[in-house]
């Protein structure tokens, strides 16, 4: 029996107000955590190592909490645990000591970890009957809403508040407690019919861990891809320093607004593309991730950069969507757990690489003409590598 359209829809649509509402918390203190440490005394060292520490969390973890949910089948409770962890976001509102702050902090990044491997599973069983790219790309969509109110609602409440870091954190309460509320919903409502429709999957296609050599070799071409593209932190980092000496450093964010604009739009229409003309679409980021790498690099003026930030958006709203869904395409449901993580895991270690080398650029001004074989060399060989993926598992397919 197959999941019907209207149950999958309802399961796209609350994960989706979840994922809002979490971004609405998460997001929303992001731009203001750094300056809370620093206000609690933390040094800069501090801070940065403790931002370093809670990516490095949020995604190399994310391969024991994919392994551990295949293995006990307990994806709600893994969801439950990991956005629950949200709520140590508004509790920094109670805060007096740094040290305490950071720990907070890496607790939302451990509950990042612990949810997405489970949730990702889910979502990809069952919207397969409706569409995994049109599923992923409405879930990032819902995620950039709320990474677009959070930072607005929170500017807001500094504002009206004088800069009172306790009172601004603490009105995250109210998003964190209906985030709690949809996510207590979704269970009683599909919380069942999720789990078989799972089982049903994993019937029909199989069950063991089995990750074939298509998997890994798509993996290999978007960790390749991400490798090879600049991170909006240096985008952002770029602009400060072309914008700081005109005295229009408030512009700044203005540029980070614009990537998760283009993001939100890009995630549906790339979604819906994806699952209309397969996994190949995926060549069409990857070629675009040349732009904003090279763009970044040889930028002397803001539209140069608007135009690199625009297209990393569409990168990024392509990356947080048809990627994660074509995942689904190389595993099987049994294993889907534990290859969101490894696949989590990997795209971790590229963002950390990818930042290291742009960051050695930039500030050692290497040559434009040195950095664009770099940069076109690894999209070229991802592309080739994800054509290579792609056949395989046709191939595999056929038998």
């Amino acid at each position: 029996m197959k999941t019907s359209s209207k149950s999958a829809y309802f399961v796209i649509v609350l994960f989706g107000i979840v994922s809002l509402m979490g971004d609405v918390v998460y997001e929303g203190s992001k731009g203001i955590t750094p300056d809370f440490l620093k206000f609690l005394g933390a040094s800069a060292v501090t801070v940065g190592f403790a931002s370093g520490l809670g990516e490095f969390v949020g995604y190399a973890l994310r391969l024991v909490s994919g392994i551990l949910a295949d293995s006990t089948q307990a994806y709600w409770l893994f969801i439950f645990l990991g956005y629950g962890l949200i709520g140590s976001i508004p509790a920094l509102g109670f805060v007096t000591r740094w040290e305490i702050a950071v720990v907070l902090y890496l607790l939302e990044r451990l509950g990042k970890a612990l949810r997405t491997p489970s949730r990702d599973t889910i979502l990809s069983v069952v919207s397969e009957e409706v569409g995994t790219g049109k599923a992923f790309g409405f879930h990032e969509l819902m995620d950039q809403i709320g990474a677009t109110v959070g930072p607005t609602a929170v500017a807001a409440m500094m504002l009206f508040s004088g800069n009172n870091y306790s009172q601004t954190y603490s009105f995250l309460f109210l998003p964190f407690l209906v985030l709690l509320g949809s996510l207590l919903y979704a269970y009683k409502k599909v919380g069942e019919r999720t789990i078989v429709a799972i089982e049903k999957s994993v019937a029909k296609h199989g069950r063991g861990c089995v990750l074939g050599k298509s998997f890994y070799m798509y993996t290999a071409a978007v960790v390749l891809s991400t490798v090879g593209l600049i991170p909006a932190s240096l985008i952002l980092y770029k602009s400060s320093a072309i914008l700081q000496p005109q005295g229009m450093s408030w512009m700044v964010p203005l540029i980070y607004l614009l990537i998760q604009g283009i993001d939100a739009a890009t995630a549906m229409i790339s979604g819906l593309a994806y699952d209309k003309y397969g996994i190949k679409v995926l060549a069409i980021p990857f070629i675009l991730a040349m732009l904003p790498s090279l763009l970044t690099l040889a930028a002397t003026e803001l539209t140069v950069l608007a135009v690199a930030a625009a297209t990393f958006g569409v990168v990024l709203g392509m990356q947080e969507s048809i990627y994660r869904a074509a995942v689904s395409k190389f595993t099987s449901a049994s294993s889907r757990g534990t290859a969101y993580g490894i696949f989590n895991a990997a795209l971790g270690i590229a963002f950390l690489i990818s930042g290291g080398i742009y960051g050695f650029f930039l500030d050692y001004n290497v040559p434009l003409l040195m950095i664009s074989p770099f940069t076109v060399l690894l999209q070229i060989v991802a592309v080739i590598t994800l054509l290579r993926a792609a056949s395989t598992l046709k191939a595999v397919e056929k038998r």
